[in-house]
């Protein structure tokens, strides 16, 4: 019984933990050997054992060596036998290596971290993404789940690629979904845009089964889907086509030299929003004094959140209530 389990839990571990401990064993036993045989030429157990790992290896220092018949003949069997195991032992380390490394570009190995950002989709934006993160935010992991490419230079890109279908569980286990932050759903723009969304829906709905508190971040490409996807659970919809139609639209009837586009691209690069809760000091202040108050922290004030409503132009004596949130601008930290 005993030893159908230690069978069991053998095979069992990882192929270099077996190795390694095969290896180390069998050196041990012939060490222990060589010491019983041999007592003055090999006082200790460990003068046995450092020479038949001397031996094994092929190293042979000739600082200890055997004098008796049964000596010599223990250590021709350790040369034939110990010496072949090492190589094995090293030579599958090394396959290991190329093939981790394979598989890290493939797509294959199960991200291990936590407290990290999961990008779904690989495409220019998400490419522009995680250059602004690596330069904002290096330390910050990033996982990338993709179907469609099939190999991706893990030391070309600051990421963890898995390969497969995002709305799979599997797929998100290996992506350690329960332990992420935040996952960022682009959109791959095709001919059909409506089936796009109902994948985008379908992503959604399984990240938020797998992880109920993650903030979901989902690009839409029709209008109609974006409710449908705030109830499958994205917290955040943009729809990039509204965002683009009305950059066009500028573009057409204000012919400046430097575009609007390009001056809010640029904007963008530097500054963050942010909505901020009105701060318990400003409570019956005007919003003047709340601009005053966020320009000493190096912030913009560029408007103010009560309830539903956004005003983004108001009168500098409007009075701040408790449960308004002022919109800043700032520097990206």
């Amino acid at each position: 019984m005993l030893t159908q389990f230690l069978r069991r839990f053998y095979f069992r571990l990882p192929i270099f933990i077996r190795l390694f401990s095969t290896v180390l064993l069998v050196m041990i036993l012939f060490g222990i050997c060589m010491h019983r045989l041999e007592p003055k030429q090999f006082p200790t157990y460990f003068d046995g054992i450092w020479w038949a790992f001397v031996t094994a290896s092929t190293v042979g220092y000739g600082d200890l060596i055997p004098e008796t018949l049964s000596g010599k003949i223990l250590a021709i069997i350790l040369i034939l036998s110990g010496a072949g195991l090492v190589t094995f032992y090293l030579a599958t380390i090394a396959a290991g290596t190329v093939k981790y490394t394979q598989d890290l570009s493939k797509g294959l190995t199960e991200f291990k971290g936590s407290n990290h950002i999961v990008i779904i989709g690989w495409n220019e934006r998400a490419r522009t993404l995680l250059q602004r993160l690596s330069e904002k935010h290096p330390e910050q992991p990033v996982v990338l789940i993709d179907q469609t490419v099939t190999q991706l230079p893990y030391r070309e890109h600051p990421l963890h690629f898995i390969r497969g279908d995002a709305s799979e569980d599997k797929t998100l286990q290996k992506a350690r979904i329960r332990q992420a932050t935040t996952a960022i759903i682009t959109a791959n723009t095709g001919k059909n845009e409506k089936q796009i969304d109902y994948m985008t829906i379908l992503t959604t709905i399984a990240l938020r089964g797998n992880n109920p508190k993650l903030h979901i971040v989902a690009e839409v490409l029709t209008h109609n889907q974006k409710e449908n996807l705030r109830r499958a659970g994205a917290d955040v919809v943009i729809r990039t086509n509204d965002f683009v139609s009305t950059l066009f639209f500028h573009e057409v009837y204000h012919k400046e030299k430097k575009s609007h586009l390009e001056l809010l691209l640029h904007f963008l690069k530097e500054q963050e929003i942010r909505v901020i809760p009105l701060p318990g000091e400003l409570n019956g202040k005007s919003y003047f004094e709340a601009n005053r108050h966020f320009a000493r922290n190096e912030k913009t004030a560029i408007g103010y959140m009560r309830g539903e409503k956004i005003d983004m132009c108001p009168d500098f004596q409007e009075p701040m209530n408790t449960g308004d949130h002022i919109i800043t601008l700032q520097h990206i930290e």
